[in-house]
């Protein structure tokens, strides 16, 4: 058995997928400060528990800046995302004569339990909880702005970019640390060995990994 960049990649990858699926797919919440404003219409803050109602006005405009941020577009990359990956599962286990009329019934069953209008209602009290008014009018006016908008388009970029960049120091990282091993641990060496078809410009064991598909994640806009 070998393993190197590939396995470590995939390690981390898989940690990161299940910490996104393992709940409802987390939407970044836009701020100004490190520290939440205290927020005027809440619940117990020592649960956490959005409020169930919130102000129609505030409602609205906390859906006005979910359009701008494209976080009202989550639902969608949420269905988007679970259809395929059970697409590409059951693709596997059906084959591609049943696939077509299983996923017709899954995907009409599946929208039918959770749409972007479902996700969307769900997010406007965790706005409301976390944010006053007078946050939600200033972080609209931000958004509203050329440098606004700038980032709403870059962000997911960046987020990328940081990921990409991320995965590879600690991929690096961690096979350095596991060859620094082998003289306690022996059996590391037949491990660490480089697979078939390995480059020479990478390290033992190295070969640039196919990235898994992420799960969905709104733009994470921050002023």
């Amino acid at each position: 058995m070998k393993i190197g960049f590939t396995f470590i990649a995939l390690l981390v990858w898989a940690g990161t997928v299940s910490a996104q699926t393992s709940t409802t797919p987390q939407k970044p919440v836009p701020h100004t400060s490190s520290t939440p404003s205290k927020p005027t219409e809440q619940s117990d803050q020592s649960t956490g528990t959005a409020p169930e109602k919130v102000d129609p006005a505030k409602a609205a405009a906390i859906r006005h800046l979910m359009d701008l941020t494209n976080t009202s577009k989550l639902g969608d990359k949420v269905v988007e995302y679970f259809t395929g990956r059970v697409k590409s599962i059951m693709g596997q286990n059906l084959g591609q004569d049943r696939l077509p009329a299983f996923m017709d019934t899954f995907t009409k069953e599946f929208s039918a339990k959770v749409s972007s209008d479902t996700i969307n209602a769900a997010v406007v009290p965790i706005y409301a909880h976390y944010f006053t008014t007078d946050d939600i009018d200033g972080l609209i006016k931000f958004y509203e702005s050329p440098l606004g908008q700038r980032v709403v388009k870059l962000m997911p970029q960046v987020d990328r970019d940081t990921q990409n960049v991320s995965l590879e120091l600690g991929n690096k990282a961690a096979l350095a640390t596991l060859q620094s091993m082998t003289t306690d641990y022996p059996e590391l060496k037949q491990m660490l060995q480089p697979g078939p078809g390995a480059g020479a410009e990478n390290g033992p064991g190295e070969h640039t990994p196919a990235s898994p598909e992420p799960a969905p994640q709104a733009p994470t806009p921050e002023k």
